[in-house]
């Protein structure tokens, strides 16, 4: 990479640069060395759907369980602190003069590297999370750090991050019974008869003490641990999203959904909430119109609560057809989802044109993660929607989702869009960057006005590369 930057800079002096970045992105479209320089100076405002746990390299992860001397598991490839049960498990430290060799096989297995296509894309991509998060619990700064280094090396300010679901021993075995009531109203597309019984279920979390919870987390993890890193400074902001877990039963995401909705009603670092997980799980499947009323429940109750919501991550022959033509029309017009993330089956909704006139109209924006769409559901190019929301005017942010896993990063994502959609003037590209601060969860406005007017700062320099000299 600074091989790459030296010849462009070079190439900068040998030319004196009498046009402007406008003029030199048209003429350098097609050579993607050229184009990685560019964007890598560019500056790219925020990464707005970004994982925290799938966007740290396995490189780190990998270090840190050898240096614990954790258990690895020779079938898998997963780790653990502890030795399970069932399985081949083997202390690192046994594996002596091997260790080379499964060092190779971890890194296929808890990234995309080297990927042959052996297994399905999408499962190497969802069955690497569990494999390599025993690193990362009680290691949270470490993440944090590496995510501000490499986000200002390559002039990004801001990240938006997915950070965890928040830790509750709550027992709610009393209230499992909701999980038939609910699923049974929700199979008739009752939404009255499920709101009264979310009523019923909120009122008996509450009494639980929920509010202990979120509290708990704002001030004894999050607020603490990004004071003492110094997360935020006149280079880099963070800000964080709860999120909850699309496979868990009815009453625990529930649960932890009203705990996510206190966190961030309570906490201005917690900017918002999500749901995470494979779309086309079969709980996520089964209960998706069920999640949604939970958010235009939680809404109602937290109104200034923001969130954002995955829907649409599906493509034709990942589900049935009929299942790619509501996802984002429920998250829209039922859950009331303030940003989509990818929303990659579009074209297949019921009413799409409608559908994108209305973000359009609302300044919906789309989460586009060009890597992660091209990886995990082998949707790129033409086939990809972006030209679909571009052409409906639908506010459009350019993100990364799992840098790590994917072994990527946020420059990538500015070569491909440039490479692959010819007609994005640098001037919409810009747009896209200043759009990732201005439709961010951001609580103060006094810290996007900062970061506006940090960006407004940085490409005047960048653009005064451009200039005669």
């Amino acid at each position: 990479m600074t091989r790459i930057i030296t010849l462009f800079c070079i190439f900068i002096a040998q030319i004196g640069f009498s046009q402007s970045a406008e003029s030199y992105l048209e003429k350098i479209r097609n050579n993607e060395a050229l184009l990685t320089a560019f964007f890598q100076q560019m500056p790219k405002g925020g990464d707005l759907h970004h994982h925290f746990s799938g966007s740290i390299y396995a490189e780190p992860l990998l270090e840190r369980a050898i240096a614990e001397d954790f258990y690895l598991n020779l079938e898998t490839m997963a780790v653990s602190k502890t030795k399970p049960e069932k399985g081949n498990w083997q202390r690192f430290s046994s594996l002596k003069e091997k260790l080379p060799f499964y060092e190779q096989q971890i890194m296929q297995t808890w990234s995309v590297k080297d990927y042959n296509g052996s297994v399905p894309s999408d499962d190497q991509f969802f069955d690497s999370f569990m494999k390599f998060e025993p690193t990362i619990a009680g290691h949270f700064a470490e993440g944090m750090l590496e995510l501000k280094k490499r986000a200002i090396a390559e002039n990004l300010s801001y990240i938006e991050t997915q950070l965890s679901t928040i830790p509750c021993d709550m027992n709610v075995s009393d209230l499992t019974d909701f999980n038939a009531k609910l699923r049974q109203a929700s199979a008739q597309k009752d939404e009255k008869g499920v709101l009264k019984l979310l009523d019923e279920l909120y009122k008996s979390i509450q009494k639980k003490d929920a509010k202990k919870y979120a509290e708990d987390f704002n001030n004894n993890f999050l607020a603490k641990l990004h004071k003492d890193l110094k997360i935020d400074d006149e280079r880099f902001t963070m800000r964080y999203q709860n999120f909850v877990l699309r496979f868990m039963e009815p009453v625990d995401l529930f649960k932890n959904l009203v705990i996510a909705f206190i966190s961030s009603n309570e906490s201005k670092l917690t900017a918002g909430v999500n749901i995470v997980s494979p779309e086309h799980g079969e709980n996520s499947m089964k209960d998706y119109w069920l999640h949604m009323v939970m958010f235009k429940y939680c809404n109602s109750k937290f109104p200034n609560v923001k969130y954002t919501l995955h829907a649409g991550e599906l493509t034709l022959g990942l589900v049935q057809p009929e299942d790619l033509t509501w996802h984002i029309n429920d998250a829209i017009y039922i859950a009331g989802a303030k940003r989509i993330g990818h929303g990659v089956d579009i074209a297949y909704e019921a009413n799409s044109y409608d559908l994108l006139k209305y973000m359009s109209k609302n300044n919906i924006p789309i989460e586009i993660n060009l890597v992660s769409n091209e990886f995990i559901l082998k949707v790129k190019e033409n086939r990809h929607p972006f030209t679909l929301y571009k052409e409906f005017n639908v506010p459009i942010v350019i993100s990364t989702d799992d840098a790590g896993i994917l072994r990527s990063n946020m420059t990538e994502q500015y070569v491909l869009l440039a490479k692959r959609y010819p007609d994005v003037s640098y001037a919409t590209i810009k747009q896209y960057v200043y759009n990732s601060i201005n439709y961010s969860f951001i609580q103060d406005e006094a810290v996007k006005k900062q970061l506006i007017k940090d960006l407004d700062n940085r490409f005047k320099t960048f653009e005064a590369k451009f200039s005669k000299n």
